[in-house]
């Protein structure tokens, strides 16, 4: 028999891996029509500096256009997109009045504040990203224009972006209102994902069905509570949809607490759950929904949250609900961007930065870029190398390289016969198109940006510069490679061991909530969805850094034991209350359980060196409930 080839590296099978999924044919269109359009109409009207930045703008919202609601949309485009604005009208004026060595401290600041803020979460994540990318813009491309004016057009080219997404519909789903389509299709996600845990139940495809239906609540919870002017939904179809994602919550509970049990159920199960995904999706009612067996608990628990929601999908919404909006604090955010991930995170985007815009003025200053002007592209590729939130780091450097390498060769061989400027505005205009498809891949996303930088930039007057671009991309994947490896103050590995201290201090926040026996199931309901939305972001953070090579990944060995011991914690909670909903005590096994994950936790914890919480422990349960004997 042929010997089977060895596993790849982690970091390597991470490079070769990409999302799969159908093509977001309305995202295409978008990217069609944002930054080519835009620098058509700048060019016909003599302003082609001003359409180049614009083009720019539009191309870097292209990067943040992903799935969700119109209402999530304007947070994630627009947020990016002042910063960005806000990056460039600091990084012109610094240019102008500032010698390299103030202009290089300038911009190390800026990467210091703007990688504290991407701890945050990722649209803060994004937006430090932008306020770098426009700082390095306004302080590397000269330009004619103020730095007002620059700021302008980078607004007007993200905001004709974002006016697209607002104003045309999503092909194919016109059920409804079709501003909701986008709620609509993730409350609907959340029913069908309760109907796959269901029938993975008793089986090991159990555990995973849970993570997608946490992602799925996750998805939901965020489509139905972006920024809005009032403070209650105003339309009656997207007070129906609330109603929906609320009816939601209680079968996600028992659907978890069936998982917990382990036992197989009822095929039939699964089809109520199917039958109000179809009525979210074709805005209809739900008709009779076959009932499970009501033989435990748990079954009875899926039986009454089926009824109750056939009657929210029948009866609608009538009152105003608040939207199911994540609670976090200016305390949890500041305590997410100045912990100990934040500072760490913070001080390598900063020394990334600021020694990648030193080099490049070292380099402008010496001629080495012969007659190009600017000096932009080794800063802004560094600031995209640093991001962890596109892979571990040696797959980051690698993509970077070879998408740069591939964009910068076909580039120069669309520049060798096309027509300018219209042949170039027409490149801009397909890789805009491309873009939301080649995000699936990090070196497929630079292979194109790449194409479409070069695009514009030629437009705006400056010669071919494939050669070039090369090798500072080169140079900055050595940079950040570097600065990567250095010791940093405090303990290595601190971002992860934030999200999972968060991960941590949530699930006992919910524990000790369901111990108490409070009626309050909102709260319940809110607790559990920070408490499994924290651990999915420990678990994203611990699986970049598993990836990384040996020399990174060692610092974070041990912290999949405790995020999986938390699952374990959060599952059992759950199985817990809905144990409690029905008996009012709880029974040997969950006592059980309990007792064990806590004092698992507890010395993993000490282990780690993590932030102890008062842990719950058995004594606050026997004070609050009847154990079964």
């Amino acid at each position: 028999m042929p010997r089977a080839l060895p596993a790849p590296p982690p970091w390597l099978a991470h490079a070769l891996r990409a999302q799969r999924g159908p093509v977001p044919w309305s995202a295409v269109t978008r990217g069609a029509l944002a930054a080519g359009p835009l620098l058509l109409a700048a060019v016909l009207s003599g302003r082609t500096s001003l359409g180049v930045v614009a083009a720019i703008a539009a191309m870097l919202a292209g990067i943040n256009d992903r799935p969700g609601s119109r209402r999530v949309s304007v947070k994630r485009l627009g947020a990016p997109a002042l910063a960005g604005a806000a990056g460039l009208l600091v990084g012109t004026y610094a240019g102008e009045s500032l010698g390299a060595v103030p202009l290089t401290v300038l911009l190390t600041g800026l990467g210091l504040i703007a990688g504290g803020m991407s701890a945050v979460g990722p649209v803060a994540s994004s937006s430090g990203t932008h306020l770098l990318v426009g700082a390095a813009v306004g302080a590397g491309m000269g330009l004619p224009e103020a730095g007002w004016q620059r700021a302008l057009a980078f607004l007007a080219g993200a905001g004709w972006l974002l006016t697209l997404r607002l104003a045309l519909p999503t092909p194919g789903s016109l059920t409804g209102d079709f501003r909701f389509d986008g709620e609509r299709d993730a409350v609907a996600g959340v029913y069908e994902a309760v109907a796959d845990l269901l029938d993975a139940v008793g089986t090991d495809a159990a555990a995973d069905r849970r993570a997608a239906l946490s992602a799925s609540l996750d998805h939901a919870q965020d489509a139905l509570a972006g920024p809005r002017l009032r403070r209650h939904a105003s339309s009656a179809a997207e007070r129906r949809l609330h109603a929906q994602y609320a009816a939601a919550l209680p079968l996600a509970e028992a659907a978890t607490a069936l998982a917990w049990a382990g036992q197989a159920i009822d095929e039939r199960a699964a089809e109520g759950p199917r039958r109000l995904a179809a009525a979210v999706r074709d805005n209809s009612g739900t008709g009779p929904l076959p009932a499970p067996r009501r033989s435990g608990p748990a079954l009875r628990a899926l039986d009454d949250a089926l009824l109750r929601a056939a009657e929210a999908f029948d009866r609608g919404e009538d009152e105003p609900r608040r939207p199911p909006a994540r609670r976090r604090g200016a305390r949890d955010l500041a305590r997410a961007a100045f912990g100990s991930g934040g500072r760490e995170y913070g001080l390598r985007v900063a020394l990334c930065f600021g020694a990648s815009a030193a080099i490049a003025q070292a380099l402008h200053h010496t001629h080495w870029y012969g007659n190009h002007q600017h000096w932009y592209w080794l800063p802004v590729t560094a600031v995209f190398l640093v991001k962890p939130d596109l892979g571990p780091l040696a797959s980051r450097v690698l993509c970077r390289a070879a998408g740069t390498v591939l964009g910068a060769l076909v580039f120069a061989g669309f520049a060798a016969v096309l027509p300018r400027p219209e042949g170039l505005i027409a490149l801009v205009a397909v890789g805009g198109a491309l873009i939301p498809v080649a995000t699936r891949h990090f070196a497929a996303q630079t292979a194109v940006v790449t194409v479409l930088v070069l695009a514009l930039v030629m437009v705006g007057g400056e010669p071919q510069a494939s050669a070039g671009r090369i090798g500072e991309t080169l140079l900055a994947c050595a940079i950040v490679l570097i600065v990567g490896h250095l010791p940093m103050p405090g303990k290595r590995g601190g971002g992860v061991r934030a999200r999972l201290a968060a991960a941590a201090g949530a699930a006992h926040a919910y524990l000790g909530h369901v111990l108490s026996e409070s009626g309050d199931r909102t709260e319940r309901w809110a607790l559990r969805r920070e408490a499994y939305r924290t651990l999915a972001e420990a678990r994203t953070a611990i699986a970049v850094s598993a990836a990384e090579l040996s020399a990174l990944a060692r610092h974070t060995e041990g912290t999949d034991h405790i995020a999986a011991v938390l699952e374990r914690l959060a599952d059992t909670t759950t199985a817990c209350a809905v144990h409690l909903d029905d008996s009012g005590h709880l029974t040997p096994r969950h006592a059980r359980q309990l007792g064990d994950l806590l004092k698992e936790l507890e010395r993993g914890e000490k282990r780690l060196g993590l932030p102890r919480h008062r842990p719950t422990t058995l004594r606050d349960a026997e004070n609050t409930v009847h154990v079964a004997k």
